[in-house]
């Protein structure tokens, strides 16, 4: 028997390609609501799943259902920070403060520049 020489290789490491961004609060939504559908479903149906030792189905759903509540807390929580660390970093290109109004400079109305005081 010959020794496999190709099995202990490695493949060359590639950079990993960046993750497919897409609507992933919808589509959390659609399958948060899928799940409490199939519950309400098989709901007049209890008594079947009960009798045929099926009755895990129903609970999943709800386990689904309610896994999908706290996935839409946290997929709106991150799509709200990527959406901030975008408009941060839009900023720094531009050259203004985070949080900062575009065209606006340093301080509000010019109190506090070089002097300056506020007109009338």
């Amino acid at each position: 028997m010959t020794p496999r020489t190709g099995s202990l290789t490695r493949s060359p490491q590639r950079e990993a390609p960046e993750p497919l961004e897409g609507p992933v609060v919808g589509t959390i939504v659609g399958g948060t609501i899928l799940w409490f559908v199939l519950f309400l479903v098989q709901l007049p149906f209890y008594g079947w799943y009960k009798d045929h030792g099926h009755l895990w189905w129903v609970w999943t759903c709800l386990a689904g259902g309610g896994l999908g509540l706290f996935g839409i807390w946290y997929v709106r929580g991150r799509d709200a920070a990527i959406k901030r660390a975008a408009a941060a970093k839009q900023a720094e290109q531009a050259g203004e403060e985070p949080g900062q109004q575009p065209g606006q400079t340093g301080t509000a109305g010019g109190i506090g520049e070089m002097g300056s005081t506020p007109s009338a």
